[in-house]
């Protein structure tokens, strides 16, 4: 039986946090987080060599920063490892055809997930949150990180968290206007500071103060009741994360 869901909740993560990030961006969508009290999650790289990723020089107090911002109510979750696309395999959740993991064998992917989770806990931050460069992981993925103590990832679509293969997922939305429109559930707005633009702030910021007893911390997503996911559920939801991929390649060809 599906348990009872509340009125509307939206989160919201940031991806890509990296030493040599486009720290402007970022702060300033922390100007906005904090006027309107939401603590998101961030996807921390543990050892960046993603050449897009490298916009400024490297922020020499960043990992006590990041300390700074847990303690102020925001989440780490690890974003990959070196965020390095590797193989063009979908994997298990389809919204890319590019992966750091898909397509690797358990053996590397654990090496690589290992290595990250390692750099993390030496700056003192442990985390069992994991965000995936892309979207895209497989079952060898979700292996590697049930044996590495993580339980949580913070990817697929539903209205609430949901556990599936011994690990529990929580959803990103689908298409934002969509999720603003519905009255029950959680989902994730995804953020990338890196590429925002002024229309992009004056969105969210629209959005923050329109829908402000929507949105909420990432804490109070962790609280959330799960539900258990079938494989008809999930063959579902990897249609539609298939769909939407397909959609957004037509859409880049027009």
């Amino acid at each position: 039986m599906e348990k009872l869901l509340l009125l509307m909740k939206i989160t919201i993560r940031m991806d890509d946090i990296t030493p040599d990030m486009d720290w402007a961006k970022f702060l300033r969508f922390k100007e906005l987080c904090d006027l309107y009290q939401v603590k998101p999650l961030i996807g921390v790289v543990p050892a960046n060599q993603d050449a897009m990723l490298h916009i400024e020089e490297p922020r020499a107090d960043y990992w006590e920063y990041l300390h700074t911002l847990q303690s102020e109510g925001w989440c780490n979750a690890q974003h990959g490892c070196t965020h390095i696309y590797n193989t063009h395999k979908k994997g298990c959740f389809p919204l890319n055809a590019l992966s750091e993991y898909a397509g690797n064998s358990y053996e590397d992917q654990y090496a690589s997930l290992e290595k990250g989770q390692k750099i993390l806990k030496e700056h003192q931050i442990d985390t069992d949150i994991f965000m995936a460069p892309a979207h895209s992981y497989d079952y060898n993925t979700l292996k590697a990180l049930k044996k590495l103590g993580f339980t949580k990832i913070t990817d697929g679509f539903g209205s609430q968290p949901y556990q599936w293969q011994g690990l529990t997922f929580y959803p990103i939305s689908f298409k934002q206007s969509n999720s603003l429109k519905q009255e029950k559930g959680y989902t994730t707005f995804v953020v990338h500071a890196n590429t925002m633009n002024d229309q992009d702030f004056a969105r969210y910021e629209q959005m923050f103060a329109q829908y402000k007893d929507k949105f909420i911390s990432y804490t109070e997503y962790l609280q959330a009741d799960t539900v258990k996911r079938n494989m008809p559920e999930h063959w579902a939801e990897h249609l539609k994360a298939l769909s939407k991929y397909i959609l957004v390649q037509m859409k880049s060809k027009l």
